[in-house]
């Protein structure tokens, strides 16, 4: 089968090509037809091979040049054969049965394409020999000019499926670049997961140890808050690597603004005092932009449960007309005794979050603690 009709191309397109294979068969019998009373063909429905039989059945032919193009060239030959051999018309070897030698040279059998053609090259030179003590001009326009026909149509039909094959290697290119772009961002929201859940888990671990003898009760409620933790953090993951495992252009599944409840609950259970101050109205929020922003906040919480030492946290999400800020501040030393900031994967991930949508994040101490302050334009973060 040719390469024209292996591809799963959309509706539409198969609607045009179904067009254009009938525009072709109508415009070969309107020609074939037209040439044949042009130049003396009296009776087009008698003969052995009728002209207007012939030329219904070529263009009959062209209708399925896309599903069969080597049976329909083959056939359009034969037909053209058997006309030449039984009449004298003065109608073409080539360019009556163009379009089945241009789709069939689109195909992986070009060489034979290219030998059948040449053949019949062959063929008509030798039999119209007899021009030749006549019009030589006229022999000469006849081979050379079918000769450059066919090489024309051969070229035309290569570059055709070099065309094809190239497109398809760029939707293939892009079809890997968007699954690379979807592990990256799969890659993303697992380490965001784990992080957060290592930071919450381990908190209630210390409690737990700490308590273990004196305080068996508050033991065991704190290792519960851990298991609980771990078990949303486990079923997050799940689907994560669910999208990895089955199809690379799936849908990786996202918190929302809503979720900052469960956020801020996971954060306080470790004893860290976190207060959350939304301002504005949340719903013009895009998708994307309502992903980052959970983000930043999860991370810079992560970040204060496990570096900075706080006792209190204050988060603070302001929903603007133009963009969304957020600021996380904490009462916290930042980093091991105070002296510079070393950005881990954490906030380098964050960074990159909110400038790939535009947005600026900045990351530092302030007086009495550390904070964490980003904006993200609306404009910018629409799907």
């Amino acid at each position: 089968m040719s390469a024209l009709s292996q591809r799963r191309e959309p509706a539409s397109v198969r609607h045009s090509a179904k067009v254009i294979d009938g525009a072709l068969a109508m415009l070969t019998v309107v020609i074939f037809v037209a040439v044949a009373f042009a130049t003396g063909v009296q009776s087009p429905w008698r003969g052995p091979v009728p002209v207007i039989p012939l030329a219904l059945f070529l263009g009959a032919l062209l209708l399925v040049r896309r599903r069969w193009p080597m049976a329909v060239l083959s056939l359009s030959i034969a037909a053209i054969f058997a006309y030449h051999l039984t009449s004298e018309g003065p109608n073409g070897w080539i360019w009556p049965i163009w379009a089945a030698y241009f789709t069939a040279a689109a195909t992986p059998r070009v060489r034979w394409v290219a030998a059948i053609g040449v053949a019949q090259l062959v063929y008509s030179a030798v039999d119209f020999r007899w021009v030749i003590d006549r019009n030589m001009g006229r022999y000469l326009i006849h081979t050379v000019g079918e000769a450059l026909l066919l090489a024309f149509i051969t070229g035309a039909g290569l570059l055709y499926a070099a065309s094809l094959r190239w497109r398809d290697r760029l939707r293939e290119t892009d079809g890997r670049a968007r699954a690379a772009e979807e592990r990256l961002r799969v890659a993303q929201e697992v380490h965001d997961t784990v992080a957060h859940t290592l930071a919450v888990v381990g908190v209630h671990l210390n409690v737990a140890a700490d308590t273990l003898e004196e305080a068996p009760a508050e033991a065991a409620a704190a290792l519960r808050l851990a298991q609980d933790v771990r078990n949303r953090a486990m079923a997050d993951l799940a689907a994560l690597i669910d999208v990895l495992r089955t199809s690379p252009t799936g849908t990786v599944p996202q918190p929302d603004l809503a979720s900052f409840g469960a956020l801020v609950a996971d954060a306080r259970a470790t004893g860290l005092e976190v207060t959350l101050d939304e301002r504005g109205d949340p719903s013009a929020v895009p998708a994307t932009c309502a992903v980052a922003v959970y983000r930043v906040v999860q991370e810079a919480l992560s970040n204060t449960l496990k570096h900075s030492g706080a006792t209190t946290a204050e988060v603070t999400v302001a929903y603007q007309p133009d963009a969304v800020s957020v600021e996380v501040v904490d009462n916290g030393h930042g980093s091991a005794g105070g002296a510079g900031i070393r950005e881990g994967h954490g906030l380098a991930g964050m960074r990159e979050r909110v400038s790939a949508l535009g947005g600026t994040l900045t990351a530092g101490p302030v007086p009495d603690g550390f904070a964490v302050k980003a904006r993200l334009p609306l404009a910018d973060s629409s799907p």
